[in-house]
């Protein structure tokens, strides 16, 4: 009996150390370049300016259908499934545009790359994109992200641009942080373009 506690009170140990460590490693992941220009009591808004990305096309309807069928995709075109089998740096966050029609994710590509610097994929599905500058509303959330965490705060974005009077285009969109064995500090956000100009 003895020796089981002391393996699990090691096995607790060893693991919140992995959690700790995965922390600090997320914490030195490069992000997207954004300005914040106005914060507001539940929500707030930010100018994104271009970000090269590689992005995929697909055809599902779900954050877990597609999170499993495009993360694998574009993982592998950074570690190395690419023309000159490079390794780039993973950054954060990942884009999701979940929606009825046409679903998108997308890898924001570290600031150093551009179109013109990046190796080809050998996926052809993955295209290499350059983002278009952007005043954003943003809300953000914690904890695991689904389907349900994710329509509930594109809700609660909508229904306050609405009471601000705030004008907006295009999809809301799904932005995550973190890797899906961090169970602590997670980071989610929903974010949507505004006519910002036109206020």
């Amino acid at each position: 009996m003895k020796v089981f506690v002391i393996t699990v009170i090691i096995l607790i140990g060893l693991f919140i150390l992995f959690q700790i460590y995965t922390i600090m490693s997320i914490n030195k992941t490069e992000t997207q370049a954004y300005k914040v220009i106005k914060v507001e009591e539940k929500f707030e808004i930010r100018y994104y300016p271009a970000a090269t990305m590689a992005m995929i096309s697909s055809t599902s309807k779900s954050y877990r259908d597609l999170g499993s069928s495009g993360f694998g995709k574009l993982a592998k075109y950074i570690f190395g499934g690419n023309s000159e089998k490079k390794q780039i740096a993973m950054t954060s966050p990942i884009h999701m545009d979940i929606n009825d029609t046409k679903s998108t994710m997308a890898f924001v590509l570290p600031s150093a790359f551009n179109q013109t610097n990046l190796p080809k994929p050998n996926d052809s599905s993955i295209s290499i994109i350059t983002s278009e500058p952007e005043y954003a509303a943003v809300i953000k959330f914690s904890g695991f992200a689904s389907n349900e965490s994710i329509d509930k705060h594109r809700a609660m974005l909508e229904n306050e641009l609405k009471n601000k009077g705030l004008s907006y285009y295009g999809n809301f969109r799904y932005l995550g942080y973190n890797p899906p064995y961090q169970l602590f500090g997670r980071r989610n956000e929903v974010i949507v373009t505004l006519n910002w100009n036109s206020k």
